[in-house]
């Protein structure tokens, strides 16, 4: 993707990048776009993934949003949209969550899937995607906005990084061959309450459907998919919001169970 120099883009970056660093949600960046558009905003977006792997983060995959046709209409859009996974926003099952490295979170169940070889060809197929993954995880991906309030548009989260946050995937892999992930169900629970359910149809139709939609989207960028990257395919059922001391547990069937748990404090002198 190339990137411009014009002032709008390189403002609206930095605002979110200043919400990043100061854990102080900033105003909507739309209004700064002097011609907003999808293009627009993910020039912001790859702007600050630019900056962060220059600091150090390692990018290891993406994260597709905007899969229910319902919030697609909410939001005025026909489409998905991206964003940028980074090494340091990948959470060990059991390890608990600081609310320090988040501003107003949410979760989501997912299924994920990990490439064992690269999708780099100019119009991937579904079987390109199928021949290409080398396994399948339950995932939960909690969500943050940088944006106060989380009162966002489409190129709200777009520039914001699909408004990602964190994400915690299952620990035992399982094969495509093994499953039907258009039937995959999914259940969450808060506590032991369920909060959360739905499946894999809710995710574009299929989540391999949503995975197709990225492979293209990303070589049509000129930033094609590449073996060991992680695709978190979309939310299986609404969000739920996140406070301290929430422990969540999630099932999705013939993929098994993923949890994560949130610190009921933040940890002292933790940095932003």
């Amino acid at each position: 993707m190339t990137i411009p120099c014009g002032k709008a883009e390189q403002q609206a970056a930095l605002q979110l990048r200043q919400a990043t660093e100061t854990f102080v949600p900033c105003q909507p960046v739309r209004s700064l776009l002097t011609e907003p558009s999808l293009e627009s905003a993910y020039r912001v977006q790859e702007l600050n993934t630019r900056h962060w792997q220059q600091q150090g983060r390692r990018l290891v995959g993406r994260k597709i949003g905007l899969t229910s046709k319902v919030v697609q209409t909410q939001l005025g859009v026909d489409q998905p949209d991206f964003g940028a996974l980074f090494a340091d926003m990948a959470i060990a099952e059991g390890e608990e969550i600081s609310a320090s490295r988040l501003l107003q979170p949410k979760i989501e169940a997912e299924i994920a899937l990990v490439l064992e070889k690269d999708l780099s060809m100019e119009q991937p197929t579904a079987a390109d995607v199928i021949r290409a993954t080398a396994f399948a995880l339950p995932a939960l991906e909690i969500v943050d906005s940088r944006v106060a309030n989380w009162d966002i548009n489409i190129l709200d989260t777009i520039a914001d990084n699909a408004s990602s946050g964190l994400y915690v995937l299952g620990s035992q892999p399982v094969s495509l061959s093994q499953l039907d992930l258009k039937s995959c169900a999914m259940a969450l629970w808060k506590r032991g309450e369920p909060v959360s359910s739905g499946a894999g149809v809710a995710c574009l139709g299929n989540p391999l459907s949503a995975a197709l939609w990225l492979a293209r989207t990303m070589s049509r960028f000129g930033q094609p998919l590449k073996e060991g990257d992680t695709i978190l395919t979309g939310a299986l059922g609404p969000m739920v919001p996140v406070q301290p001391g929430d422990v969540f547990d999630c099932t999705i069937s013939g993929l098994g169970n993923v949890s994560a748990c949130f610190a009921s404090q933040p940890e002292q002198g933790a940095q932003a």
